[in-house]
Formats: C-alpha cells, sequence, structure tokens
C-alpha cells in the first residue's frame, strides 16, 4: 500500500478541479455513446518536456538513438509559464517528461519548484545519473512529488544491455542520495519509484529489483513492459515470460500486439503532451510529434485543445483507432504493475 502517495495525489483536488475532472469524465462516456467527440473541461494531466536530450543510447528510444526528425532543445521559462497560467486551476496531475532526460536540463527543477507552488501533484522520470548529493537535494527541496528512476537490471552486465552508455552504480548513488537527503530534511516528497523495463535480457533480475528498492529504502518497484517499434517478426527484447511482454506469438510466427485496440481513449479527453518548444501533441506515444494539434507559441491552450484539428483527432479515433499509425502499437492498460 502506498497510502501516503495516494494522500498526497488527492490533496491537490480542490473542489473545482473535481468538478472539471466529472465534465471530462461525462464529455468522455457521452462521446463514446454517440460516436463523435463531446468536450467539456481543460485537461487534469499533462506531460511536459523539459529536453529531447538524452546522455544515454538506448534502443526503441528517439533520444537515444538520436532519430528525432523534430529540433532538439530545452523547454523554455517562458514557454512553461505561459502553459501554467493557462491551465494550474484544473491540472492535477504533471510530469515532467516526454523524451529525453530531464536533468539534461538545468532549470528544470526551478521549474518543478513553480509547479509545486500553484498545488499541482509533480513527477518526473530519469536515469538518475544526474542525482550527485547537490542536486538529490535540490530534488527534494523542489517540492516534486514522484521521482521515477529508471534501474532496467541489477547488475552492471544486464543494465548496460537496454541502457546503453549507463552505469548502475551511478544508479544507486543517486537513489542513496535522495533517500539521504529525504531523511535530513524530513520530507515525505518525492515518493520514489524503481521503475523496471522488462526486456529479455533482464528479466531474471526482478527478484533481485525488488531486494535492491528494499535494501535502498525506495517506496515502490513498478515493472513495465517494452515497447518494440518493429515487433511484428519478434525482437531480441521481447521477454521469454509472455507475462511480461505487450506481444502475442501467432500461430504462423508474426508477433501482434495483446489488446484490443477499441475506438476509444479516455486519454484524449483527460490529458495531453507538450513538447519543448511548445507543440501540443495527443499522447506520450506520439514521440516524433507528427500529429501536432496546436502550438502555445501561436495560440491559446483552450483553442488549441478545442479546436478543430483537435476534435478531427478525437472523431477519428472515436471511428477507427486501427486508422492512427501512433494508436496501432498503444498497449494503453497493458502496462505490468508490480505485485504487492
Amino acid at each position: 500500500m502506498h497510502y501516503k502517495d495516494s494522500l498526497n495525489l488527492l490533496k491537490k483536488i480542490t473542489f473545482k478541479k473535481a468538478l472539471n475532472s466529472f465534465l471530462l469524465w461525462w464529455s468522455y462516456h457521452q462521446s463514446k455513446n454517440a460516436g463523435y467527440s463531446k468536450l467539456k473541461g481543460k485537461p487534469i494531466s499533462i506531460a511536459i518536456e523539459p529536453t529531447t536530450s538524452c546522455n544515454l543510447s538506448c534502443p526503441e528510444c528517439p533520444s537515444g538513438l538520436r532519430s528525432f526528425s523534430r529540433p532538439v532543445g530545452m523547454l523554455k521559462a517562458e514557454t512553461f509559464e505561459n502553459m501554467l497560467v493557462q491551465l494550474k486551476e484544473h491540472l492535477i496531475y504533471m510530469l515532467f517528461y516526454f523524451q529525453g532526460e530531464p536533468y539534461v536540463n538545468k532549470n528544470f527543477l526551478d521549474l518543478v519548484k513553480i509547479a509545486s507552488k500553484h498545488n499541482i501533484y509533480t513527477a518526473t522520470s530519469t536515469n538518475a545519473h544526474f542525482l550527485d548529493d547537490e542536486i538529490a537535494k535540490k530534488t527534494v527541496e523542489s517540492g516534486l512529488d514522484r521521482l521515477i528512476i529508471s534501474i532496467d537490471g541489477a547488475t552492471q552486465e544486464t543494465y548496460e544491455s537496454y541502457r546503453i552508455g549507463g552505469k548502475l552504480e551511478k544508479v544507486l548513488e543517486g537513489t542513496r542520495n535522495v533517500v539521504k537527503w529525504k531523511k535530513e530534511l524530513k520530507s515525505g516528497t518525492p515518493h520514489i519509484i524503481f521503475q523496471f523495463l522488462v526486456v529479455k535480457p533482464n528479466e531474471q533480475d526482478i527478484p533481485q529489483i525488488y531486494k535492491l528498492a528494499d535494501e535502498l529504502g525506495v517506496d515502490e518497484v513498478k515493472l513495465k513492459t517494452a515497447q518494440i517499434y518493429d515487433y511484428k517478426n519478434g525482437s531480441p527484447l521481447i521477454p521469454n515470460n509472455p507475462k511480461y511482454s505487450r506481444y502475442r506469438k501467432l500461430e504462423n510466427g508474426i508477433y501482434a500486439i495483446k489488446n484490443k485496440l477499441l475506438n476509444q481513449c479516455w486519454k484524449m479527453w483527460h490529458s495531453c503532451v507538450v513538447t519543448w518548444d511548445g507543440r501540443v501533441v495527443p499522447c506520450c506515444f506520439d514521440k516524433d510529434a507528427s500529429h501536432q494539434l496546436g502550438n502555445l507559441n501561436q495560440a491559446s491552450f483552450k483553442s488549441i485543445w478545442e479546436g478543430k484539428l483537435y476534435e478531427d483527432f478525437r472523431n477519428k479515433l472515436l471511428k477507427s483507432r486501427t486508422e492512427i499509425d501512433i494508436c496501432t502499437n498503444c498497449t494503453e492498460g497493458t502496462k505490468v504493475w508490480a505485485e504487492e
């Protein structure tokens, strides 16, 4: 049970935010029943991208492969503040992550501090290579509510098989630093999560990850299935244990995604992604921002969120999700969570 983290999130919900959440939920179900988009309310959750740059070279990751067709850069304070002014009264959850390593952006924690002051639950995902003693202290002081640490191996050999260029000891050292400063500053946050991306080279390490988390004082472990771009003919990254795979092998030897592609998606009503340069895209599966629905440097969020491009995208999804490229490899609902 992680009731303290859940309670912390609930504390962020005001009457206005609760009403907005209900309106979104209600309009989403109306849209599913009607077969076309009806929208009431503003997003309650948003992911904003501190940077597209990363210090590692992980396969199956555009940042790691340096394969973006869109510009690479750092989130500017003006872009962030412009977004925050328009959404702060409705936002419950803000994830400072999309692509890249957030801590590469030197101003990242300053932006977290601003969001925290507006009573928004803040989270980030990191490879933990930048969490030296000073940065760990600043992380705790920023008010960050959730720190997701990617740790994809219990030994250096398995860790670096996916986190290419990474050092497991740096991850462990960074974790120790944050845990230490939480204790010294008597802070209940951030809630520290070890996120373990299960792939074939590391699936045998799962028991050791739970042991490591317990030894270090990590609050929670979450296992996550890996998204494979070219999965149909199999991949050396697909785990042997089908429990940890997003894909299943058919009788003809071809792999297919496990979950059904239903013509619905709650994310299109309650959340969105903003890239470092202000582009608004529908969700985290649009890694190259190929479905740009507007830009906050050129239009208000309200005009984008309620605009024709967004409405057309929602309608297309309700009609046939298989016609949207980023939806065909979507595994919403197929993440593997840690067993309590």
